[in-house]
This record gives structure tokens, C-alpha cells and sequence, in this order.
């Protein structure tokens, strides 16, 4: 089987999703067909043997179903093709709020013009159907028309989607905003004659029997609705684009004994690649000549840099931080380690469609039957005995009422409101999904660095030897280190900032990996690892290292003219809400675990720091074994929510039924994350389920008032109770004021 990718066009709502796999399903040959909405793409498996034949039925079997699927060319870079996805994205959404904004201005000057009058506003007199009935009404069709056109989409995609039996929130809107539209001007054309009759009263009745504001309020309620779901297809495309603009443009090779700079897609296995200080490692590769300190944070967490030397492995995307490296290429292009990041992400992201709207699911039912309905209403009232303007004027009152569009509004009205409420507690929500979602979370997963804890190396203790003064070691090892970038290093001098401690003057300071040296005060200090101390001397100390690694510590050590003086202890330290938010999840029944890059010992450190096991946690894990762990999880039958804060946290975060974000993490992080907290405090993942529950619970009650209340105002337009004037402004009002109820309900 080969996997192929389509881009779709035509798709709407969760139904035309739903048509486009269906279609895409029956072809022969086809396997694991995922339809992607916010992406408009689909990908599936065809048989490789007969690849070209099964594409092009796939294509056709979609463009029979009434939308377009165009197999994406082969060999196209992730980069152009993710390029292509963002501009086209950023241009839905541009084009909407042009369309959106427009339709609102145009909206409110037609309902001040239909509904000014009725509501005993004073309007000009070409506008008062009691003085100029005709112009009134030419007016209200010349405003309505500009929304129609700019909103068009609906009716062409709606008929589309009723003509091949798949009818979608589109075809909902069609038919009301088109019943409205066309009785509106079967109302003008009744008026004109009435008035050449010299029939006032008949002028009259028709003059407020106009439906052209409920066309254009159709039209750009549900364009709101739209908005937000382009703003969500711009969110899912940066995503991935953030991914790419870690790798750097150009590199320097060895070419012939000389160092040139090239491209960095020009890069091909084999190759010499230079690397200096401050550069990104633009391929995966093998270190050939060398010594250098890497951080590695973007593709393990790890907030520690990496020294590395001949013959260790480097990961592209990663960042020298001090050194010199002569790499041999290995893995480039689409092999490297960032590359597969990507195609995680993009995968994650295709399989996990969005939860379909409410409107979306019952459109396929409520359709046919609100069309049956006005034909059987109109033909009873028919055989009755009544006239065909009153059967019809009933048919129309029940295409009109029955466009559901407080529900159409319910999603958006729950992502603004849902966010707001959670903006005021730190929680920043993408989607009204993430919300429903977040109340079935059964296991929450914690990236360590950054997550659980502060996410960068400070200095935790000082083991004093032989009868000396820790303040006074801190100062000379701090004074060595201030000369030094290394983060170990920064450390140390921040806590001689910490404590107002003065520094001593150094001199003749030299660098190298695992130790630092200078002059002070006469004396040769050195700090570092292991490595400054003669052979008695670390055995001498080797309880006291060991213990320090056992609690997940890096160990340095001062030495004095070749005399230890103390054992300084660095560690990126546990934040102080950790234990208790922690505590508090697993009181409400929920499962934690913590998933690292990080090393064994030093994960179970901190999981024991928190409160948990070592059952509990799962170290030294690459980008893609998280989101394998987030795969078993969930085909074991849990709802996993993830939290991280760094890039290799972004396939996981991709997976995870609900992700969340740190907010001063890895810019991928937030892009591809569901849910983003303003701080670091995990807390605050206890606040997000509270607010879940309650959100979902007042989004479901707003569901079943809204159904009702339809139904309720269908069953008036059968019965003839309401009259077109009635029905118009019950209509009209009863969005607005369910739409109002549902962001009080969400508020309270």
C-alpha cells in the first residue's frame, strides 16, 4: 500500500467531511481514508501496484459526491507544500472577515430599515412602509442583495449538497435565506400591482410582509460561525510552518578543502558540515572532529546542554552553544529527525477530525423533513380550502423559522464566551471541541522540563569540605564561572546575584568540556566534573556524587590548587505548585504519569518530588516514543489530555485527545496545542476540568432550549398561527435573544 495525499476543496461542515470519506471509502483498493476539514485535505493507502488508477477513481468518486479532490504531487517538498497550506489559509481568513464585515454593516442598516418603523424608530420617508411602501421595499431588496452576493458560497455549496443527496448546514442556510429572499420579492412585485390596482390595504399588508432582513441575517450570522472555523484552519497550518523555520536557510560545507556556504536542502549525505557557536545544526549527522556543547532541548527537552566529541550523534534543528564540530551528514531532507517531527504532527493532526456541530449531524435528517413538512403544510392548507398565498405564505414561515441559526451560532458563541471566561483564569481554549473533550479525560500526561519543573539549571546546594566557608567557595567558583556561557555556569553566578555575594577578579581563564580555570587571588580554581579531580580524590567523593545523582542533581566541584574545596549541586528544581496540583488531579480520579527525554535517575527524582512512582514515569523517550506512548494509551481506552511546553513535545501534543501548553514554551507548542495556561502554575489544569464540566453542561442545556424553541415555532408556521410579519421578527428576535441567553448561560 502507498499513502497518498489529496487537497479538497468544496467540504463546508463535519457532513461534507463525512461525504468527501465515504466517497473517497468505496473505491477499491483504498484503505485508512482520513478527511482532514480544517485542513481541506484527505490522505489514504491505495494499492501501489495500481496506484494511478485508484487515484483517479478516487478523484472522480469525490467529484461525483460534489466536491473536488486533487492528488497532491509527489515529490513536493513538506516545506513548499506546508508553505502553499499557510497562504491559502491566511487568504480564506482574509477574505472572510472582508466578507463578514461587510455583511454586518450592510445587516444592521436593513434591520434599522425593516424594523425601525415597527418598533416606532423614526426613519426617513423613502424607508416608512406607511408612507412609501415601494420604495421601503426596493430599498430592503438593494441592501439585501450585496449580502447575498458576498455571501453566495452557502446557496452554491448547499444546492450542490442537496442535489447529491448529502444536504449540510450550507443547504440549511440556502433554503432559508432563499425562501426568505424569493418570497421577499414576491411580496414586491404583489405590492407594485396592488398599488397600479389602486388596492392600498393590499399594498400595505404585503409592505409589511417582506422577509429580505431575514435573508441577509441568515447569511452573516452563520458567516460569524465560519470566521472562527478559517481562523482555525490558519491556527492548524502554522503549526507545522513554526516547525520549519527551525531549520536554518544555509550552511557551510567542505567542498574541495574549502568551507562554502549552501543551502541547506543542498545538503547530501556524506557531506562535511562546519559548525560554529550559536549555529543550528541544519541535518542529523555524526561528529568527526571536535568538542562542542549542544542544547538539545528542542528535540529531547532536556534543559541541560549536551557536550559532544568524535563520533557522538547530532540531531538537525538543534543549537550549538559553545564549541567547533566538523559533522558528516547522514540523514537529510525528509530522514532527519525534525522531518519526521513534522510528518507526526501533520498525521496526528489529519487523524483527528474535529467533533462534528450538532447542525452538521442533524442536517442530513432536519432538511428533507423541514422541505416535506412546508410542502405538506401548504397542501393541507390547499385542500382546506384556503388560498394559495396563505398555503404558501405558511410554507415559507416554516422554511424561514426552521434555519437553525442560534444553533448554527452555539459552536462560535461557545468558543468566544467559553474563552473569555477561561482567558479570566488563565486558560486560553482554540475550539468549543477542546472544551466537550476535556470533561472525558481519564489520563494526563506531563512533560518534565518546563511542565513539572522550572525548566532551567539553578544552584540547589553547596557541600562545603574540609571545614570550609560555603559563601566563600561560592564566591571563587562564581567568579571563575561568570566568564563561562555554559548554563551550569549561569547558574552558579546567579546565586552569588542571589545572595549580594561581591565578585573576585579572575584571570588567565581557560574553557574546556566538563571544567572551566582561572587565577583567583593567586590561586588556580578550577569547577567542573569529575574530570578535576585526581583519581583518590574522586573516590574519595563518590558517596557524595552519587547521592546528588540520585536526586537527579548535576554534581560540580571546586578545587583549589588541586585541593577540592566543595561540591555544588545544580538542578532544574520542581516548581513549588507541582506536588499539589499533582495531588489534586489524582483526587479527582484522574491517572498521572510523566513522560521525559530526559535521563532515568533524574526523572525519578523529580516524580518522586511529586508524589508519584516510578511506575509513573517514563525517561530517555525521543520526540516520537511520546506520541507512541499517547497512541497505546488511547487504544487501551484512555482520553489523554498532554501537557508540554518544547518542540519535541509537538507530535504528543498532536495526538493527545486534548493538548496543553505552556505559555512560555516552544512557539510549535502553542501553535499545535488545544488549550494554552498564561503561567507555568499546573494548577491550573485542575481550574480547566472545573470549567470544562461546568461549560459543557451549560452548552448542552443551551442545545436542548434551542431545539425546542424551533420546534415550537415550526409548529406555529403549520398551524398558520403566525403571520409573515410575526414570523419574520420571531425569527429575527428569538437568534438574537437565544444567542444572548447562551453567552449569559456560558457567563454565569
Amino acid at each position: 500500500m502507498k499513502e497518498v495525499h489529496f487537497d479538497v476543496r468544496g467540504m463546508s461542515c463535519a457532513a461534507c467531511s463525512a461525504r468527501v470519506e465515504k466517497a473517497a471509502e468505496s473505491v477499491a483498493g483504498t484503505e485508512g481514508v482520513a478527511v482532514n476539514l480544517l485542513k481541506n485535505s484527505m490522505v489514504c493507502s491505495v494499492d501501489d501496484t495500481k496506484a494511478d488508477a485508484v487515484i483517479a477513481a478516487v478523484e472522480k468518486a469525490v467529484a461525483d459526491a460534489g466536491y473536488e479532490a486533487l492528488c497532491r504531487e509527489e515529490g513536493k517538498t513538506a516545506k513548499g507544500s506546508e508553505n502553499e497550506l499557510q497562504a491559502a489559509a491566511d487568504a480564506e481568513t482574509r477574505q472572510l472577515k472582508i466578507r463578514l464585515y461587510t455583511s454586518v454593516v450592510l445587516c444592521v442598516i436593513l434591520m434599522a430599515a425593516a424594523m425601525g418603523p415597527m418598533a416606532g424608530l423614526a426613519v426617513p420617508a423613502f424607508l416608512d412602509p406607511r408612507v412609501s411602501p415601494v420604495s421601503a421595499a426596493l430599498t430592503q431588496l438593494l441592501l439585501t442583495i450585496p449580502v447575498v452576493a458576498l455571501n453566495f458560497k452557502f446557496f452554491r455549496q448547499g444546492t450542490k449538497g442537496l442535489i447529491h443527496g448529502a444536504p449540510n448546514m450550507d443547504t440549511l442556510v440556502a433554503i432559508g435565506a432563499g425562501a426568505s429572499l424569493l418570497f421577499g420579492i414576491f411580496a414586491l412585485y404583489r405590492m407594485v400591482f396592488a398599488l397600479e390596482a389602486g388596492d392600498a390595504a393590499q399594498t400595505m399588508r404585503y409592505a409589511h410582509n417582506l422577509y429580505f432582513d431575514s435573508a441577509a441575517m441568515i447569511l452573516t450570522l452563520i458567516t460569524v460561525g465560519k470566521y472562527f472555523e478559517a481562523r482555525a484552519k490558519g491556527k492548524t497550518t502554522a503549526a507545522v510552518s513554526a516547525l520549519l523555520k527551525l531549520v536554518p536557510e544555509t550552511a557551510v560545507v567542505m567542498r574541495n578543502g574549502t568551507e562554502v556556504t549552501v543551502k541547506a536542502a543542498e545538503i547530501v549525505a556524506g557531506d562535511t558540515v562546519v559548525l560554529k557557536t550559536g549555529e543550528r545544526i541544519p541535518v542529523d549527522g555524526v561528529v568527526i572532529e571536535g568538542t562542542a556543547t549542544v542544547d538539545e532541548s528542542a528535540m529531547t527537552g532536556e534543559s541541560l546542554p549536551v557536550a559532544k566529541a568524535a563520533g557522538d550523534s547530532l540531531s538537525g534543528a538543534t543549537l550549538m552553544t559553545s564549541g567547533r564540530l566538523l559533522m558528516r551528514a547522514v540523514r537529510v531532507g525528509d530522514e532527519t529527525a525534525l522531518a519526521q517531527i513534522i510528518r507526526l504532527v501533520d498525521e496526528a493532526t489529519s487523524g483527528k477530525a474535529p467533533v462534528a456541530r450538532l447542525a452538521d449531524k442533524v442536517s442530513a435528517y432536519f432538511v428533507p423533513a423541514v422541505i416535506g413538512i412546508a410542502f405538506v403544510t401548504a397542501a393541507v392548507w390547499l385542500v382546506c380550502g384556503y388560498s394559495w398565498e396563505f398555503a404558501a405564505t405558511c410554507a415559507v414561515s416554516v422554511l424561514v423559522i426552521s434555519c437553525p441559526c442560534a444553533l448554527g451560532l452555539a459552536t462560535p458563541t461557545a468558543i468566544m464566551v467559553g474563552t473569555g471566561r477561561g482567558a479570566a483564569e488563565g486558560l486560553l481554549f482554540k475550539s468549543a471541541e477542546v472544551i466537550e473533550k476535556t470533561r472525558s479525560v481519564t489520563t494526563v500526561i506531563l512533560d518534565k522540563t518546563g511542565t513539572v519543573t522550572e525548566g532551567r539549571p539553578a544552584l540547589t546546594d553547596i557541600v562545603p569540605l574540609a571545614g570550609q566557608n560555603a559563601d566563600e567557595v561560592l564566591t571563587l567558583a562564581a567568579s571563575v564561572e561568570v566568564l563561562s556561557e555554559h548554563p551550569l555556569a549561569k547558574a552558579v553566578a546567579g546565586a552569588v546575584k542571589e545572595k549580594n555575594l561581591a565578585l573576585l577578579k579572575a584571570e588567565a581563564f581557560t574553557q574546556a568540556p566538563g571544567r572551566v580555570e582561572a587565577l583567583v587571588s593567586g590561586r588556580k580554581i578550577a569547577v567542573g566534573n569529575v574530570s578535576v579531580l585526581d583519581d583518590t580524590e574522586a573516590q574519595k567523593l563518590s558517596p557524595a556524587l552519587e547521592k546528588l545523582a540520585d536526586e537527579g542533581k548535576t554534581a560540580l566541584v571546586v578545587v583549589a590548587d588541586g585541593k577540592p574545596l566543595a561540591v555544588l549541586a545544580v538542578a532544574d528544581a520542581v516548581k513549588p505548585e507541582s506536588h499539589q496540583a499533582i495531588a489534586a488531579l489524582k483526587a479527582r480520579g484522574l491517572k498521572v504519569r510523566i513522560v521525559t527525554g530526559d535521563n532515568a535517575r533524574t526523572a525519578a527524582a523529580v516524580a518522586r518530588a511529586v508524589g508519584l512512582t516510578a511506575a509513573d514515569v517514563t525517561a530517555q523517550v525521543l520526540p516520537a516514543d511520546k506520541e507512541r506512548i499517547v497512541r497505546e494509551l488511547q487504544a487501551g481506552g484512555e482520553t489523554v489530555l498532554m501537557v508540554g511546553d518544547g518542540i519535541n513535545d509537538s507530535p504528543a501534543l498532536s495526538a493527545a485527545d486534548v493538548g496543553i501548553a505552556i505559555s512560555d514554551g516552544a512557539e510549535i507548542a502553542r501553535e499545535i496545542a488545544d488549550i494554552m495556561v498564561s503561567s507555568d502554575d499546573l494548577y491550573q489544569i485542575v481550574t480547566l476540568k472545573l470549567l470544562s464540566d461546568g461549560l459543557m453542561k451549560r452548552i448542552r442545556k443551551n442545545y436542548r432550549v434551542i431545539v425546542g424553541f424551533n420546534t415550537g415555532l415550526i409548529l406555529l408556521g403549520v398551524g398558520g398561527v403566525l403571520q409573515p410579519t410575526t414570523s419574520a421578527l420571531l425569527h429575527n428576535t428569538s437568534t438574537l435573544v437565544i444567542s444572548l441567553k447562551s453567552m449569559q448561560n456560558l457567563l454565569s
